[in-house]
């Protein structure tokens, strides 16, 4: 998938905004070899449908929900049936708690450059002029002008580039509209069960450290193409996930980049490779070590952990990796 729209929503918490954008499902339009081809490149992969688990290992228990990180009505009959479950969990673990986005957001207010580069080559000189012209009308859709996208890092307008232009108004509009992560944050601060983080608030920007130039470039041109049609392209992934249907997201998007990023195959491949190792892979197995000590101390009550629904599946995929530490899998929503 491209970068900026599975980070945007699937892998990367942070302040959500209604769903309330309208768009094609791209699924119902795209050629039937390709849509096979995603079936085809999607069969083998680990848990690679479902949005609900239960991972069991002789007392431990793990309730493990993937989320989706902007609001939707949608999310209204999980949100019902993780209610008690919460209400009787000794913690609800999520990629960042309350404390986390309030140091971040305070760290992103006081310090500019953490977003912003003063200093090196703008984006404009740096880009080819008609890449420019793309970048500095799809920011300005989403409503940063060019003067202020031309100083901007890479890395956040990548970030930028997957949201819809109609999300990032609503999101001005509203603010924190309740995506699923948000919504079980609520329920587990009304039963007064504690809300842990798996990983430090400035997670985010190690993420991306230690790019080349030339691949903080690459980021921003492999979502350029899928930015004029955002919104169709929300409304595909957001359907697909509410379907269950996850791993299909990530393939959907690689395919629709070898169709229409103008880049390579093998292009495409590398940016898949570095988005998934970096925005998912690495996290997964960062967050077992917690995961298990949060197990261990529940004891029979048990703990939940929330976080994007493209962390569940795959060979280093959460679900796998605590198979892999001995722990039993069921799918609780099948």
């Amino acid at each position: 998938m491209r970068l900026t729209i599975a980070a945007a929503l699937f892998t990367l918490s942070g302040h959500a905004a209604l769903a309330a954008c309208t768009g094609q499902n791209l699924f119902q339009t795209m050629p039937p070899e390709r849509a096979a081809a995603i079936e085809e490149a999607s069969r083998d992969v680990p848990f690679r449908q479902g949005l609900l688990f239960e991972a069991v290992r002789d007392d431990q228990r793990i309730t493990l929900v993937g989320t989706y990180h902007f609001g939707d009505s949608r999310h209204q009959p999980m949100v019902d049936r993780l209610r008690p479950v919460i209400a009787d969990a000794h913690a609800l673990y999520v990629e960042a708690g309350p404390e986390e986005e309030a140091r971040l957001a305070e760290a992103l207010a006081s310090d500019p450059t953490l977003m912003v580069d003063p200093d090196g080559p703008t984006l404009p000189e740096r880009l080819s002029p008609d890449e420019w012209a793309a970048l500095s009308q799809a920011m300005t859709e989403r409503g940063t002008p060019g003067v202020v996208t031309a100083r901007l890092r890479p890395w956040y307008v990548a970030l930028m580039l997957g949201i819809s232009p109609c999300m990032v108004r609503t999101m001005a509009e509203i603010g924190d509209a309740g995506g699923l992560d948000h919504l079980l944050v609520a329920e587990a601060q009304a039963a007064d069960v504690p809300v842990r983080s798996l990983e430090a608030w400035d997670t985010i920007f190690g993420l991306f450290a230690g790019l080349t130039p030339e691949q903080e470039l690459d980021m921003i041109r492999a979502g350029l193409p899928a930015a004029s049609y955002a919104d169709d392209y929300a409304v595909t992934l957001t359907d697909a996930y509410f379907d269950g249907d996850v791993w299909k997201i990530w393939e959907f998007g690689r395919f629709d980049a070898y169709a229409n990023s103008g880049l390579s195959r093998e292009a495409v491949d590398r940016q898949m490779d570095f988005a998934q190792t970096r925005l998912m892979d690495d996290r997964n197995r960062a967050w077992i070590a917690p995961l298990l000590q949060a197990a261990e101390q529940a004891g029979d009550r048990g703990v939940v952990a929330a976080f994007g629904a493209l962390h569940l599946p795959g060979e280093a995929g959460v679900l796998s990796l605590l198979q892999d530490e001995g722990f039993t899998i069921t799918r609780l929503d099948g």
